[in-house]
């Protein structure tokens, strides 16, 4: 897969989105049914908004309860999404769980599910995705939702960061390696407030909010447009970590 590929690689016109139960998954998925994008989801439990998208865009969604750890169920969930709206040339990994407890006091067992949930099955998934794409000769696009917390440190969320600075490592890979037929980028939020307000305690919170430029803690509406540009719009960006976090970082 070394020979560059001069082509651009077109807009997405199926897109996979895990975790799309809530938050910014959700709002990636009605983003995209609102310009005409055929969009396929999945979480562990399928939500009444989620509900309500299908029955809006009945010919141009597929969405199932899955949790994303449990290979098989996600590759007959792909399967299903090509029956129905055909082949998948747009991934958003956007499923992961958290962290709220300091290492030492982190189980073994926890840290092997943050893990698994967070990178290794968005890996796996997003391995078996591009080899049907490839198979069919067909170009795609990949978007992982990582997160600040990839490329700063937090207390209380080593585990939580490793993972998210593994996939941060991993887009750059998957750019390199499939040389143009695959554009893999990634999104970094900046702690949504519901996150902070469950993870860091009120003076750690009130410190981030007054070194942020902006003003204001992230929100999904703030990442969206990225999202959407990485997908569909024509775009030499490729390999790339986009930091969105009103410039609390910088």
């Amino acid at each position: 897969m070394s020979d560059p590929v001069i082509d651009n690689v077109p807009p997405a016109s199926v897109v996979l989105v895990s975790g799309a139960s809530r938050g910014l998954g959700l709002g990636i998925v009605a983003d995209l049914l609102g310009r005409g994008v055929k969009v396929a989801a999945f979480a562990r439990t399928v939500t009444p908004e989620l509900r309500a998208l299908a029955e809006k865009y009945p010919d141009a969604t597929h969405f199932g309860s899955v949790d994303i750890t449990d290979g098989p169920a996600t590759q007959a969930f792909v399967k299903e999404v090509e029956a129905k709206l055909g082949i998948v040339d747009g991934l958003v990994n956007n499923a992961a769980i958290g962290q709220d407890s300091l290492h030492v006091h982190t189980s073994a067992d926890r840290i092997a599910q943050i893990i698994e949930t967070n990178l290794t099955a968005p890996l796996v998934l997003t391995r078996f995705v591009l080899r049907r794409l490839l198979a069919k000769g067909r170009r795609g696009r990949v978007v992982n939702v990582t997160s600040i917390c990839g490329q700063r440190g937090y207390p209380g969320l080593v585990a939580y960061s490793a993972t998210k600075g593994g996939l941060d490592a991993a887009t750059r890979s998957l750019a390199r390696e499939f040389s143009g037929r695959v554009l893999a980028n990634a999104v970094a939020p900046g702690f949504f407030a519901s996150e902070m307000s469950a993870v860091l305690g009120s003076t750690q919170l009130d410190s981030i909010l007054r070194r942020t430029p902006s003003g204001h803690m992230t929100t999904p509406e703030d990442v969206l447009p990225s999202v959407r540009m990485l997908l569909l719009e024509q775009t030499n960006i490729n390999g790339q970590s986009i930091v969105i976090d009103g410039g609390g970082s910088i």
